[in-house]
């Protein structure tokens, strides 16, 4: 079995290389090293140290995925033959994909993979930005930066900023959670005689200095908390001191119970602003119905029952297991076969823990509309449904006859049934009944609130003016919305 022996480079400068690294270089008869292009190599080539580089195999792929698979190949092949040292920059652990790839292919060729340490160029940062990782600290790496992934409450160190098309994607990143002026320091070189710290506001991090390999961004941790308030987890943080005993007397009172009304009233002015196309409105009233949830999820963490973390989890863990063509293989070429894999999913889910079919109810409706809609749904699928939108049509008109013809005592009923047909007829040509209800009543109430207003000009009220002048009133109103 063929040994390959990875050797840390160090930050930057000789002086700084541990002594057993520095006889492993020495006494090695030749090194493989990924690039030249590191401060301490040509320090080692004047004390007698051969090295042989992978430099022109950066030029022969267009990816890093090819250019490190071909130099770990390369290596494993020459530890068939022979004992390897294999030099790389700064710590083998930090930021070196190739002895990660090395990792995970030794054991499957039968070759011996050590790794002699080496001073990791982070130790340097710290030194020279003089900060303390304990207090909280990410690394995180600027060629695939995720805004998601950042910890504004951390020291960020970002490596892997090696030019300015990487620094540009950074500061992009960076901008969609931190203000365009916010200092950051670029540190160029760290712990050596040629170190350089450079802070810039964010917006000017790929114009203000030179980068290379031995590059990277530190941002520092936000003191100001209105920077935070994108941040959900200080929303939470937010909402639980709402709840708590120095907090306010209104949301300490609310329960699962007191809160039905209020995600009633917050959905219904969320399809107003949709209703309305007010984007601004629209986030404000999103914002009122997320807070509905995290009041009801503080509720249930402060009752031990379930948290925050437990609603996301449960949504997560659903969504990807009814998506199973999108996170799974199952192939759909349509919306109809969407609706097909999300029934199959569900029959599966009733199947795998033995549930019986649940007892339909309408209790947990805050609307008899929507009630109906989703209770005509489910028995639809059993095959208990209309042919053909004619025969809704006919039925709508054969219950409105019979509305006609009630007595008194049957009015209630036939009345019932007239909307219950009107919901069927929702379904087939595809219109919400709760939706259309709602749009035709705030549609009704602005109109009326024109022909108030006109009466208030006349100095008259409602019951002042004559059916002719509010039918005009009325029709005026409709008109003007035609207009806008």
């Amino acid at each position: 079995m063929g040994m390959i022996k990875v050797v840390g480079l160090g930050a930057g400068e000789l002086d700084q290389m541990p002594l057993g690294v520095y006889r492993t270089l020495k006494g090695a008869p030749n090194v493989r090293v990924r690039t030249l292009d590191h401060p301490v190599v040509a320090d080692l080539q004047q004390e007698g140290v051969t090295f042989e580089s992978y430099d022109e195999t950066y030029e022969r792929f267009d990816s890093f995925e090819a250019v490190y698979k071909t130099i770990v190949n390369d290596l494993i092949d020459r530890a068939q033959v022979e004992d390897v040292v294999y030099a790389v920059p700064g710590h083998p652990f930090v930021a070196e994909k190739t002895v990660q790839l090395l990792q995970d292919s030794a054991d499957h060729h039968q070759v011996k993979l050590e790794v002699v340490g080496g001073t990791s160029f982070l130790d340097q940062m710290y030194t020279s930005l003089r900060i303390d990782p304990i207090e909280g600290c990410q690394i995180l790496d600027g060629t695939v930066l995720k805004q998601e992934e950042i910890q504004m409450r951390h020291h960020l160190i970002i490596v892997q900023v090696y030019d300015s098309l990487i620094a540009s994607d950074v500061k992009l990143t960076l901008m969609e959670s931190y203000p365009d002026d916010y200092e950051v320091t670029i540190c160029t070189a760290a712990g050596t005689a040629e170190e350089e710290l450079v802070r810039v506001p964010l917006y000017e991090l790929d114009h203000q200095t030179e980068v290379n390999n031995l590059t990277a961004v530190y941002v520092p941790p936000v003191q100001d908390e209105k920077l935070l308030y994108k941040d959900i987890q200080y929303l939470k943080g937010v909402i639980a001191r709402l709840r708590s005993p120095e907090g306010c007397p209104w949301d300490r009172k609310q329960t699962h119970q007191s809160l039905k009304r209020f995600l009633l009233e917050e959905s219904y002015e969320v399809l107003e602003a949709i209703d309305q196309e007010d984007d601004e409105q629209l986030t404000e009233e999103l914002g009122d119905v997320l807070l509905q949830v995290l009041l009801h999820a503080q509720i249930g963490e402060e009752a031990g029952y379930f948290q925050l973390a437990d609603v996301i989890e449960t949504l997560t863990e659903k969504m990807i297991r009814r998506h199973p063509h999108v996170f799974g293989d199952k192939s759909v070429q349509s919306a109809e076969d969407v609706t097909s894999v999300w029934e199959e999913v569900k029959r599966k889910e009733k199947a795998d823990s033995n549930m019986s079919q649940p007892k339909r109810s309408i209790s947990s409706f805050p609307s008899m509309l929507a009630a109906a809609e989703t209770m005509q749904k489910d028995i639809a699928k059993t095959g208990f449904e209309y042919e053909a939108i004619e025969q809704v049509y006919d039925k709508v008109l054969e219950e409105l006859n019979e509305v006609k013809a009630a007595e008194d005592l049957e009015l209630e009923k036939e009345y019932g049934d007239l909307l219950l047909a009107v919901v069927s007829l929702g379904r087939f040509i595809k219109q919400s009944p709760e939706v259309s209800l709602h749009k035709a009543l705030t549609t009704f109430l602005t109109r009326f609130e024109y022909v108030e207003a006109q009466a208030e000009k006349a100095s008259m009220t409602i019951d002042d003016v004559n059916v002719t002048t509010l039918d005009a009133w009325w029709k005026e109103a409709k008109r003007l919305e035609s207009d806008e």
